[in-house]
C-alpha cells in the first residue's frame, strides 16, 4: 500500500525537493494513522478556473487519499500584488471586491474534485494583515536584493531596464511566509513556482518552524492545441464550468497523443489501470476514439454528474455521428441584410470578422448544414442555423 500510495503520489510529477520527507510523512500515516498537512495556493485574480489549474487539485486528492490534511489557501492578500512569476511587467491590481468575488467562486469549484471534510480552505489576508510594518522590515531582511535577481523573470527585467515594483519582490517572501503561518509539510505548484516554493522552505528554516516542507512540482497542462500552456487568453482552455455539451466535446478534440498527457494528470483512474488501456490501444483491442470518450465522459461526470455527461455524448453523437445539429443553441435578433462575417462575430461564434473570413475560405463556415463559399454573402430576412467547424452553433433571426 505504501509503495503504491508512492507511486500514485510520484506520478505526472515534473519534480520533487525533499522525496525522503514525504515518504517519512506516509510512512507515520500508515503505521501511526498520523496526519500531515499539504499546502498549495490560488490567488484568485480571475472567477474561473480551467481543467489546467485542476492538475494540482488532482494531485491534492491524491494525497487525501493517504492522510493529508489539504490547505487549500486563496491568496486574497497576495492577488492584491499579483504573482510577477512569467510576467514581462508589473501586473495590475484588482479590487478588494473583486478578489473577494472571484474567491467566492473558487471555493464552489474545488469541491468538484476535493474532499471538503479533509480540505481547511484559509485566506493568506487573516495573517499577512496582522503582519504589520515592522514584521513586514523584518520578513525583508531575510532574503537579499542579488538573490531575488537571480529569478528568471526578474533577471530579464532587469537586463531590459523594465520596471519592477518592490512589491513584487515582496510576492514570493509573502508566499514563503504563508508556509510558515500554516507550518506546512508539503507545498504543490507549478514548474513555474519553483523559487517560491523553496522560499517557503528557507522560510520556514529561517523562522525556526521546526520543519522544512517538501516541495512537489507539477507540469504545465497544455491545451487543445497541444503545443502552448492552457490559457483562456489563448482560447485552447477547458473550463470547470464550461457547459456539459462543451466540456465533452472539447476533451473529445484533443489529439491521441495528447489524450495520455490527460489521463495521467487528469483522470481518476489508477496508473495500472491506464497502463492497461494503453496496451489495449496498442494491440487494437480498443478505439483511440472509444478510450478518448471514456476520458471526455470521466471528466464531463466529475464537473456536472453521470446523467449530463450520459446526455452531452448522445448529443456528441447526434450532432457529429449523424451530422445534424444541436438540440439547443443560442439564439440572435440581428438587423439585415447582413455579412455573413459580421453575422458569425455578433453570434459569437467567430471572434472577428477576419477570423470569419478565413474560416469561410477554409470551408470550415455552414449555413444550415450547407457549406458556405462566397465571403461577401449578405443574409437577408429569415432565420438561419450558423455553423464553424463541428462544435460551434449559433441561430440568427434575421429581422
Amino acid at each position: 500500500m505504501m509503495q503504491e500510495a508512492l507511486q500514485e503520489i510520484q506520478r505526472g510529477t515534473a519534480e520533487i525537493i525533499d522525496n525522503e520527507r514525504i515518504e517519512k510523512l506516509l510512512k507515520a500515516y500508515f503505521e501511526e494513522g498520523k496526519s500531515y498537512t499539504v499546502k498549495a495556493g490560488f490567488d484568485p485574480t480571475a472567477p474561473d478556473l480551467h481543467l489546467g489549474h485542476t492538475v494540482l487539485l488532482h494531485k491534492l486528492a491524491t494525497f487525501q487519499k493517504y492522510g493529508a490534511r489539504i490547505q487549500f489557501l486563496i491568496g486574497d492578500f497576495t492577488a492584491q500584488i499579483g504573482d510577477p512569476t512569467g510576467k514581462s511587467e508589473t501586473r495590475k491590481q484588482l479590487s478588494p471586491e473583486q478578489i473577494q468575488i472571484n474567491a467566492e467562486s473558487y471555493k464552489t469549484q474545488v469541491f468538484k474534485i476535493l474532499d471538503p471534510e479533509k480540505t481547511d480552505v484559509v485566506f493568506n489576508a487573516s495573517w499577512l494583515n496582522d503582519l504589520g510594518s515592522v514584521g513586514m522590515l523584518e520578513l525583508t531582511t531575510t532574503f537579499n536584493v542579488a538573490r531575488m535577481l537571480e529569478r528568471d523573470d526578474f533577471e530579464k527585467r532587469y537586463k531590459s531596464q523594465t520596471p519592477i515594483s518592490i512589491s513584487e519582490f515582496m510576492y514570493p517572501l509573502l508566499q514563503g511566509y504563508d508556509s510558515v503561518a500554516l507550518k506546512s509539510d508539503i507545498e504543490l505548484g507549478g514548474t513555474d513556482q519553483k523559487f517560491n516554493l523553496l522560499m517557503g522552505r528557507h522560510l520556514q528554516r529561517t523562522y525556526e518552524v521546526g520543519k522544512e516542507q517538501a516541495v512537489l512540482m507539477m507540469p504545465i497542462l497544455e491545451g487543445l492545441d497541444g503545443v502552448q500552456k492552457m490559457s483562456k487568453s489563448l482560447g485552447n482552455y477547458i473550463g470547470v464550468e464550461d457547459v456539459p455539451n462543451d466540456m465533452f466535446g472539447k476533451v473529445l478534440s484533443v489529439s491521441d497523443e495528447l489524450m495520455w498527457r490527460y489521463f495521467e494528470l487528469l483522470s481518476a483512474k489508477t496508473l495500472k489501470e491506464i497502463e492497461a488501456i494503453k496496451t489495449g490501444v496498442t494491440e487494437g483491442s480498443l478505439h483511440p476514439k472509444k478510450v478518448k470518450e471514456s476520458l471526455a465522459h470521466e471528466i464531463t461526470a466529475r464537473f456536472h454528474g453521470e446523467e449530463a455527461a450520459v446526455a452531452a455524448q448522445a448529443e456528441f453523437d447526434k450532432v457529429h455521428a449523424k451530422s445534424q445539429i444541436p438540440t439547443e443553441m443560442d439564439t440572435f435578433e440581428l438587423d439585415g441584410p447582413i455579412w455573413i462575417a459580421k453575422a458569425l462575430q455578433e453570434c459569437k461564434i467567430e471572434p472577428s470578422t477576419s477570423q470569419a473570413r478565413r474560416d469561410i475560405k477554409q470551408g470550415a463556415v455552414k449555413i444550415d448544414q450547407v457549406k458556405v463559399s462566397d465571403e461577401q454573402l449578405q443574409l437577408e430576412r429569415g432565420e438561419y442555423v450558423l455553423q464553424v467547424g463541428k462544435r460551434k452553433f449559433a441561430r440568427a433571426k434575421v429581422k
